[in-house]
């Protein structure tokens, strides 16, 4: 059952390369050995003719007497079917020569339209994000639950949702304090933004982590700039997924309208969906959230007082489910070999000829 699998998944896979080939786009490495297999061919064709032709011109003696055929016996009019299994070799011919000329498709541009988003996780890694955070289904491990590293399980938690799902998004991570660092940049790998979660969500790396302030505008900006640089402002389909405890330093210690902080995320049109991760504390008990929800509906996001677990789980469940949309994206297709669907034709022919000849009595007589 296993074998038969691996053929279907083989089969599939030569399919789509068929459906991707066009043949003005190939290049032939082995060329010169095809037209030398074509000729030979052929060659070989025109002398079993020949010799053909030379056995059918026997003398008089070497030939037998047989009786009168009886009319009723002449042949019948389906009697040409006996030429299907070598027309069927002759049509594998043409395609083994097609393989044996080693084809490959050229560096191309090709368009592409899924479902999905281009999603930008920002996690806090301020001093304040210390405080504990009980959450036993996020937990880290067996060591300190401080809201830090469970911000970190959340946002893993969110990106095994999208993976599981029908979309292909394309996400970024940004870790900020005082300033704000790409992890990651856009990418489709989702295994390489769960390995950049799994090691800033170190105890050791949290640490060493050296902007203990928050200045979410600083990070606000940087996820700006990402978008910018992946040429991906003037798309729809863009968000960002801001965890933190919301203690912003400049809101705190100069009065920095929360609205400026969100300023650049609104200009650039980008979403922001604020999960505020403050153990206990529910909407309204912090005097910031009020703004802060204010800040980001501006921007067309949403605002989540996550006081505990359920809430945090609540508000990832949430993205997920408002996160739908559409990427039109750009890819260029490498270099590759595309002999193995000319050769798989041709040798699917072969078999079929092979396969009538051998079970068909109508078919075993050669013409």
């Amino acid at each position: 059952m296993g074998t038969l699998t691996e053929i279907a998944r083989l089969v599939a896979s030569l399919w789509t390369e068929w459906q991707q080939v066009t043949v003005a786009d190939l290049r032939f490495l082995r060329a010169d050995t095809a037209r030398l297999s074509l000729v030979a061919l052929i060659g070989l064709a025109v002398a079993m003719l020949a010799l053909r032709s030379t056995i059918r011109r026997r003398s008089g003696e070497q030939r037998v007497a047989l009786p009168a055929i009886l009319a009723s016996l002449q042949p019948t009019s389906l009697a040409f079917v006996r030429h299907v299994p070598l027309l069927l070799v002759m049509a594998g011919l043409p395609w083994l020569v097609l393989a044996l000329a080693d084809p490959y498709s050229v560096l191309r541009q090709r368009q592409e339209t899924f479902p999905g988003r281009r999603i930008c996780l920002m996690i806090d890694a301020s001093s304040s994000m210390v405080r504990p955070f009980t959450a036993p289904t996020l937990r880290a491990g067996t060591g300190s639950q401080a809201s830090f590293f469970t911000t970190v399980k959340a946002a893993e938690r969110f990106v095994e949702l999208r993976t599981q799902g029908r979309y292909k998004d394309l996400m970024a991570l940004v870790e900020f304090g005082d300033q704000a660092y790409v992890i990651t940049p856009f990418t489709t790998d989702y295994d390489n933004i769960k390995l950049s979660l799994s090691l800033i969500g170190d105890f050791s790396e949290f640490i060493r982590f050296p902007d203990q302030g928050t200045l979410l505008g600083n990070a606000v900006r940087q996820g700006v700039r990402l978008f910018e640089a992946f040429d991906y402002l003037e798309a729809s389909g863009n968000l960002m997924v801001l965890f933190s405890d919301g203690e912003d330093s400049s809101v705190i210690a100069s009065g920095t309208p929360v609205a400026d902080i969100v300023r650049e995320a609104v200009r650039a049109e980008v979403p922001v969906y604020f999960v505020r991760t403050r153990y206990g504390r529910e909407f309204g008990t912090l005097v910031s959230d009020a703004e802060w929800k204010a800040a980001v509906e501006e921007t067309g996001g949403r605002f989540y007082a996550a006081s505990d677990e359920t809430a945090i789980l609540q508000a990832i469940r949430d993205i997920d489910r408002l996160g739908t949309g559409r990427i039109d994206l750009t890819q260029y297709v490498r270099q590759e070999p595309m002999y193995a669907p000319f050769a798989l034709i041709a040798a699917a022919l072969w078999s079929l000829a092979v396969a009538l000849a051998m079970t068909v009595p109508a078919f075993r007589r050669f013409p």
